[in-house]
């Protein structure tokens, strides 16, 4: 068809420009397109495989079965919350799976070995997080390791790593109790085949993680058969159920991607899940950390992260789990184990080593590559998507094209700093009037508060650069003016994958998968010549856009699933409001970038951003004045449970001068603020006179080391906005002391400090020392890690875990001074026993401060006695 030349009348020239024109049903259509594919999206992040029983053994003797998981399962879970120390975990939970064990060595194959080593191990090491150090001590924690011999000589390991305690209040169903059922079930399918796999495989049922990861590093550094591991499968989990995520691997290991794109066949892999992981964004850390740093072994880091709501809750149970789950897990992870068990890479000296980008594309497929292809490719995509569509306007006057693709670009640019403008500003209003995560449980209101906001905005720009910046002497029908327009988005995405690309980010792969769905289009209107048609190339490019909505919908789905239960834990210091809107404006930009530019061609454009302003006026109506917008909710509210999480420690502080003689005490309830709402929730039920104090105006904070407050998790209270509410005593019937036994002076500027250790029970020590006195040496560890600072005051934060009960045990601190320092100038010690999960010493005031907790609230109480001297 020839090219449409300007027209001498203006009658003429409305009713060429109309044939352009797209009526207000396109629009509603489009956006009927993406929300569909944001469902279908959904539901296949939910599709799971159905679960085979015991009765399908005789069809499928080598499968794994889910029922038989599910059965060891069921007695994990029965046992309750478990602890590191507890009875529930060293005695019941240990000897269930040694009991286990045992049953799967007694029916195993003739042909297979099965070896069984109990460890008890006591160790220490240095762990920093969010730039703060801290020394991990561990005293006889407990693993059951599990060898099944391979047929080669040499004893090449793969290793696979569930943890068996849970933290306190949490029956642990996902976290970890499921990983480990599952690997249970793999070790009976492996012991029963009559061929012994190629290498070694070694099971490692680790009883201390949620206690800063030490029962793993235990073995890693002090188990006979770490040495012969040569790869390993870490099972975890985030959330509840689902599918499992490989969000670790290597690293700079390229050998186990492949590995896991041969073996598996339902895979959820991203490397953008690697990078969020290591950029800190999500607040919890894995066994892979002691395999990778203290082991040198690479291996593939595996969670579940659906339903985080219900992660170290009391939700965590089989209650909110399904056999489809374990099947899942167990299919992909024997058939992972099955390949790197018989590979050679395992037994292989000299492998090549490097970054791996991949991916998987909505379950559907998985693709990776190394990071220097990557580059390469990301490069190539950038280059031909900027080429190919402007070839498309090889008859058409460059200043006409280049215009609209300024426009394109500008609009694309303006209406990502507007959208997030607007969505920010409506975030820190609600924040304001303290409608804060609304929108927890019922996420569909993202989509109303944030995404329409968003949309709007980018429509705003387009509107206001369509009214003044067309140009009616232009050659171009409205049509090309939209093609040249959507070549301005091709640039602003290919300016992100570059920058990203330089960066040395690898997950520049999501903007270049767009970047091949417009080239696709464009190269395919290339062919057909249907770029100067009037609907042919809309339908071309409106096909190519079905893939990359796909694949921006999957995203969308996913980093909302995995963020919104997040920020119920993410301390209430940072607005979790600011935080979704901009996630949601950078979802919609990825969905919508593409489609944004018809615009123009709408008929009625003010109608459309009237029902997009009505339904965001709408959505926040309904957020903050309607029971949709109530941020949580119990069991008997909804079938999936979104608690408010709550930490209540009952504290007996006592205050001792610098003799070691009592000087003063005091007690209270300290509270740690989880999320944004947690301080108006402890509001509403103190008492008319008494005081919440916040933790930072303590007294206690200005005079004594870290607030002489029972820190346990370093690094989230000194990051989150505790509070103190005076109280009763306690009870207690023991607890840690920290016994000064003398002093040795090693020269005219050291001192040795010797103290003895008593209780095994979970505590923690900060050592302070003062002004002009520095900690050089500790019986701890051969190095003194860096001080963590809290307060204007560095101190060295010890956390102890004992697992089984232990004997007295020394410490010694090696302190170094310029001047002779007198009697309680040396040092400030604070020493902290913590008690999880001994509700018998809970006094009736605890109870009925915690009987006032909303039915929605997971509240996790514990006792804590604070020792605090100068020396």
């Amino acid at each position: 068809m020839p090219q449409q030349k300007r027209v001498r009348f203006k009658e003429d020239e409305q009713q060429v420009k109309n044939l352009h024109h797209l009526e207000s049903g396109a629009v509603y259509g489009a956006l009927l397109v993406v929300v569909g594919c944001g469902l279908l999206t959904s539901y296949l992040a939910t599709r799971l495989p159905p679960a085979l029983t015991v009765g399908d053994l005789e069809r499928a003797p080598n499968a794994f079965i889910a029922e038989r998981a599910w059965a060891s399962l069921k007695t994990l879970n029965d046992l309750g919350p478990k602890p590191a120390g507890s009875q529930a975990n060293e005695v019941l939970a240990y000897e269930f799976l040694l009991q286990e064990v045992q049953r799967i060595n007694a029916s195993k194959h003739d042909s297979q070995q099965l070896e069984v080593d109990s460890q008890t191990v006591t160790g220490a090491f240095s762990i920093s997080l969010l730039n703060q150090s801290m020394t991990s001590v561990y005293r006889n924690v407990q693993n059951l390791v599990v060898r099944l011999a391979g047929s080669d000589v040499h004893q090449h390991a793969l290793l696979l790593n569930c943890h068996f305690d849970t933290v306190a209040s949490s029956p642990g169903a996902s976290d970890d109790g499921a990983s480990c059922a599952v690997m249970l079930e793999i070790l009976r399918v492996l012991s029963r085949r009559p061929v012994r796999t190629r290498h070694t495989v070694t099971f490692l049922f680790n009883g201390a993680e949620e206690t800063m990861l030490q029962a793993a590093h235990g073995f890693i550094t002090q188990h006979p058969w770490a040495a012969d591991v040569r790869a390993f499968l870490n099972l975890e989990s985030s959330g509840s159920g689902g599918k499992e995520v490989l969000f670790q691997a290597g690293p700079h290991h390229p050998w186990l991607i492949e590995a896991y794109a041969r073996a598996i066949r339902h895979p959820f892999a991203h490397t953008v899940g690697e990078e969020i992981f290591q950029l800190g964004l999500i607040p919890s850390d894995t066994d892979f950390r002691m395999f990778r740093d203290y082991g040198e072994v690479p291996g593939m880091d595996f969670a579940h992260i659906a339903n985080g709501y219900r992660y170290h809750t009391r939700y965590d149970s089989m209650d909110f789990l399904s056999l489809d789950v374990l099947q899942r897990t167990g299919d992909n992870v024997l058939a992972l184990t099955r390949d790197l068990a018989e590979s050679d890479e395992l037994a292989a000296s000299d492998l090549p080593v490097g970054e791996t980008v991949f991916f998987d594309f909505i379950g559907l497929a998985f693709v990776h590559y190394s990071a220097s292809s990557g580059r390469l490719i990301n490069l190539a995509v950038v280059v031909l998507s900027l080429i190919v569509p402007l070839m498309c306007f090889a008859r058409a006057r460059f200043d006409d094209v280049l215009r609209e693709v300024i426009v394109g670009l500008v609009g694309t640019v303006f209406g990502t700093v507007f959208s997030i403008i607007a969505c920010t500003t409506i975030a820190r209003q609600l924040d304001f009037f303290g409608k804060s995560m609304t929108w927890y449980t019922n996420t569909h209101l993202i989509l109303g508060l944030y995404c329409c906001p968003a949309l709007l905005s980018h429509c705003f720009v387009y509107l206001f650069l369509t009214t003044f910046y067309t140009n009616s002497k232009s050659n171009l029908s409205l049509g090309q003016m939209t093609q040249a327009r959507l070549v301005g988005v091709n640039v602003f995405w290919s300016v992100v994958t570059l920058a990203a690309t330089v960066a040395g980010y690898r997950s520049g792969y999501i903007p270049m998968v767009l970047l091949v769905c417009s080239l696709a289009s464009s190269t395919l209107n290339l062919l057909f010549n249907a770029s100067r048609t009037h609907r042919a190339w809309m339908y071309i490019h409106l096909a190519g856009q079905l893939p990359a909505l796909l694949w921006a919908t999957n995203f969308y789905n996913v980093l909302i699933a995995l963020f919104v239960p997040i920020t119920g834990r993410f301390g209430g210091s940072r607005n979790p409001e600011v935080f979704i809107s901009l996630l949601a404006a950078g979802g919609t930009l990825l969905c919508c970038s593409y489609l944004i530019p018809f615009i123009a061609q709408l008929r009625k454009m003010m109608n459309f951003t009237a029902k997009l302003s009505a339904i965001t006026v709408l959505t926040l109506v309904l957020a903050c004045l309607s029971p949709l917008g109530m941020p949580y909710r119990d069991e008997s509210m909804a079938t999936e449970p979104t608690p408010q999480r709550h930490y209540v420690t009952h504290t007996f502080r006592v205050f001792h001068d610098e003799f070691g003689l009592y000087k003063s005490t005091d007690a209270g309830f300290f509270f740690q603020e989880m999320d944004r709402n947690t301080r108006a929730t402890i509001e509403e039920f103190v008492a008319p006179g008494e005081s919440l104090t916040p933790m930072r105006q303590m007294d206690s904070c200005r005079a004594e080391l870290f607030c002489a407050l029972p820190f346990y998790s370093l690094w989230h209270q000194m990051r989150f906005n505790n509070y103190w509410l005076p109280g009763p005593e306690p009870l207690y019937d023991n607890m840690v002391t920290m016994a000064y036994l003398g002093t040795e002076q090693l020269d005219s500027h050291t001192q040795r400090l010797v103290f003895a250790m008593e209780g095994s029970i979970q505590s923690s020590i900060v050592v302070g020392p003062k002004e002009g006195v520095q900690l050089v040496g500790w019986s701890l560890l051969d190095h003194v890690p860096r001080p963590a600072k809290f307060g204007g005051r560095e101190g060295h934060f010890v956390f102890i875990t004992h697992g089984l009960p232990g004997k007295a045990w020394n410490v010694t601190l090696d302190l170094r001074y310029d001047q002779p320092k007198p009697t309680g100038e040396l040092v400030d010690i604070v020493v902290t026993t913590k008690f999880w999960e001994y509700h018998h010493m809970h006094t009736p005031e605890f109870e009925q401060l915690l009987a006032k907790f909303p039915s929605w609230s997971h509240v996790v109480p514990s006792v804590a006695l604070v020792s605090v001297f100068p020396l």
